[in-house]
């Protein structure tokens, strides 16, 4: 009877993947084909904003750490790409890798600090930092103020691929999204993951196991931190300029919102949210009525109908489950 039971257990597995892989490859071929049917330029901002709500939600869903600073992260690395591509002439690449190692450095000194506490006091933390950073971003000359950083060049890729094609450009930003999600989902399926999601489940618990849930909860911290910051490097090369927008706490209010529309805890859950908000802004931006009333009545509707989120209530739905999707959170 057992073997009977593993061996139902099993084939129910292996349908699972499968279905699970069709859907990717679709997904993936979906990407490969959207520029030549869509606006390259908003598929471009979908694709920043997604990978920064994943990061985002390795921080809030998998750490259960609420963050209101991480347009710090994003924002910052977004001056910091502009800044030496644009002043220092620096290739797009090594421009990239100058924002996402300044955006883990803002996420180490943050991470620090703000660690100690818990719920909303570390909530608040975050944001006083985030503050800070905004009016550091305000005053330094190198960020050019209220201008923000203009015309920022995006270069030769590699010295031979010129991302001023905007094809070209697309593939790029397409690429560096699917390295992302690659490495989170590698870090969130590791031995580090799991402990993260034990933190998240019962933190004193995991203290009592001798498990330093400080130094786990900074590494998730730096973590998210870099790869937002790789999103903000992206989203500045790609509409070419960078500004107080990009670190004011609106954003970060932005990112709550598409992580929680999608799915705490789910790993494309903010890819839907994020591009349920992008799809928004950019369909009803020449529209009478406010952008933000209708993204908030969508959100209250959400709440009030996807408890868990879009992709976290299919997850939990009995079509989800039958496909195989398993909801943690």
């Amino acid at each position: 009877m057992t073997d009977i039971t593993e061996t139902i257990r099993a084939e129910k597995s292996r349908t699972a993947l499968s279905v699970q892989a069709g859907f990717l490859t679709i997904g993936l071929l979906l990407l490969l084909l959207a520029p030549f049917f869509f606006y390259p330029i908003f598929l471009m901002k979908l694709l920043c904003f997604a990978l920064f709500a994943c990061a985002f939600n390795l921080l809030l869903g998998y750490t259960g750490l609420l963050s209101f600073g991480h347009a710090t992260f994003f924002g910052g690395a977004a001056y910091f790409t502009a800044y030496t591509v644009k002043s220092w002439g620096f290739p797009p690449e090594l421009g990239i890798l100058t924002g996402v190692v300044g955006a883990a450095f803002l996420g180490l000194v943050m991470g620090y600090l703000a660690i100690r506490r818990q719920g909303i006091y570390f909530a608040m933390i975050t944001l006083a930092l985030s503050q800070m950073f905004f009016f550091f971003c305000l005053q330094a000359e190198f960020t050019e103020g209220e201008d923000g950083i203009q015309s920022v060049p995006r270069g030769q890729l590699f010295g031979f691929i010129d991302l001023n094609n905007s094809t070209n450009m697309y593939y790029f930003v397409l690429a560096i999204f699917i390295i992302g999600m690659l490495l989170i989902w590698r870090f969130i399926h590791s031995p580090f993951g799991m402990i993260l999601k034990s933190i998240r489940e019962n933190e004193n618990r995991a203290i009592s196991l001798g498990y330093s849930v400080a130094r786990y909860k900074l590494g998730a911290f730096v973590m998210s931190a870099a790869l937002a910051g790789l999103a903000g490097a992206l989203k500045s090369l790609v509409f070419q300029f960078a500004t107080l927008t990009d670190v004011a706490w609106q954003m970060s209010g932005e990112v709550i919102l598409m992580t929680l529309l999608g799915g705490i805890g789910t790993l494309i859950g903010p890819i839907f949210g994020a591009g349920l908000v992008v799809t928004l802004q950019n369909y009803l931006a020449t529209s009478e009525f406010p952008v933000t009333i209708i993204t908030g009545v969508v959100f209250m509707i959400c709440v009030l109908i996807f408890r868990r989120g879009i992709v976290g209530e299919f997850y939990a739905s009995w079509v989800g489950r039958k496909l195989g999707f398993v909801y943690r959170r």
